[in-house]
């Protein structure tokens, strides 16, 4: 089984995306040949990877003429660099259709690795762009072969759906051998961390912060919402309560989150990318042993249902919110740490690496079965 060089692609300046990074790695010590194909939209920081890493240059402006300028320009690239000894990897349906082609033209292996629900995701609902990636999921996804996606419950849609059975690998971090001692703030530390998108909950969570002493909301990451929101805690005089952090490297964001007492996933139901999610954040926190509040949604249920990390809200109410957290506070990080400590060891990114090298394994084979046919 020869086969080991991988080009793996995505719409994504590479910059903060973790999981790519984590799977790029795995596959690298494992002996696979990895190249690493992304874009400009977004930043052009300089990467240091162990292998080698390149970024197709967009011109266009909106995010809109942005998706078909890297298709097209992604597909030429692939034109060039693939053979018959590669296998193409396309992360997220907005990298799928030139890796797809490309693979049927070479008769090659493809994986896709959904992150989430494309066509599903909140900021497109109701638009044009919405049935295009609709069309797309249904004109290639049945016929992959190979697929990787972020949670059960996603895997569960895909099935019912398409009909494909994807492999799930949560994009849990890697494992942390915690020994840090825990602070005593005060005041006590409340944290997101993501992107500052729509139906993440922070405004609602904005808005507890009215009902909550001796606490400080901070805010890490970057996005659309990012200069709304900040003019909510403003209008809402809460500048002394809520601390916006910008956007931060992954090494940074982990030190910040070791910090916390408490921190915050709390995504409302804006569709079933949302629906059947399970944010890194849960997993970050986890991994850091920091207990949690959470939406009441299907793969955070099932965290809950399995280890008492935390808190889930019934509703998006920012009084509710407020009272989740006044939970979870009074009970303490210290007292929360023999239930983290058994969901780290369990959702650690070395568990879940095991199944991208299964996988693999399976792809590999099924490669030299199309070889020994030809």
């Amino acid at each position: 089984m020869s086969r080991k060089r991988i080009i793996v692609s995505a719409f994504s300046n590479l910059y903060t995306d973790q999981r790519i990074e984590k799977i790029c790695s795995t596959l690298h010590n494992n002996g696979y040949i990895i190249e690493l194909i992304g874009n400009n939209w977004g930043g052009e920081e300089e990467l240091s990877r162990p292998y080698l890493v390149s970024r197709i240059k967009l011109i266009s402006k909106s995010l809109k003429t942005a998706y078909f300028e890297f298709n097209w320009k992604l597909y030429r690239e692939l034109k060039k660099k693939a053979d018959k000894n590669t296998i193409l990897y396309a992360n997220d349906l907005d990298a799928l259709l030139p890796n797809y082609l490309i693979a049927k033209k070479l008769n090659i292996p493809l994986v896709f690795d959904s992150h989430e629900i494309f066509s599903e995701m909140p900021a497109i609902q109701g638009k044009m762009s919405q049935k295009i990636w609709r069309y797309l999921e249904k004109a290639v996804i049945p016929n992959i072969k190979f697929m990787i996606t972020a949670s059960a419950g996603y895997a569960i849609w895909f099935s019912n759906r398409y009909g494909v059975q994807a492999t799930v690998i949560q994009n849990a971090p890697r494992k942390l051998d915690f020994n840090v001692n825990i602070p005593e703030n005060n005041p006590k530390i409340i944290l997101y961390q993501g992107v500052i998108n729509p139906f993440r909950g922070i405004d609602k969570a904005i808005l507890a912060m009215h009902h909550l002493d001796h606490v400080i909301f901070k805010i890490a990451g970057d996005g659309p919402k990012k200069k709304e929101y900040e003019e909510l805690v403003f209008k809402e005089k809460l500048q002394d309560k809520v601390l916006f952090l910008g956007k931060l490297l992954p090494e940074d964001l982990r030190k910040i989150t070791l910090t916390a007492d408490c921190g915050m996933s709390i995504e409302e139901n804006g569709g079933e990318s949302y629906y059947y999610s399970l944010p890194n954040k849960v997993l970050d926190c986890i991994q850091a042993r920091v207990p949690l509040i959470l939406s009441d949604l299907p793969e955070m249920q099932n965290i809950k249902r399995q280890f008492d990390v935390g808190e889930i809200i019934e509703n998006h109410h920012p009084e509710n919110i407020a009272e989740a957290v006044r939970s979870v506070l009074r009970k303490g990080r210290k007292n929360y740490q023999v239930e983290l400590e058994k969901a780290a060891d369990l959702l650690c990114w070395e568990n879940e690496e095991v199944k991208l090298l299964k996988l693999f394994e399976k792809v590999l084979y099924s490669q030299q079965a199309m070889d020994n046919k030809q």
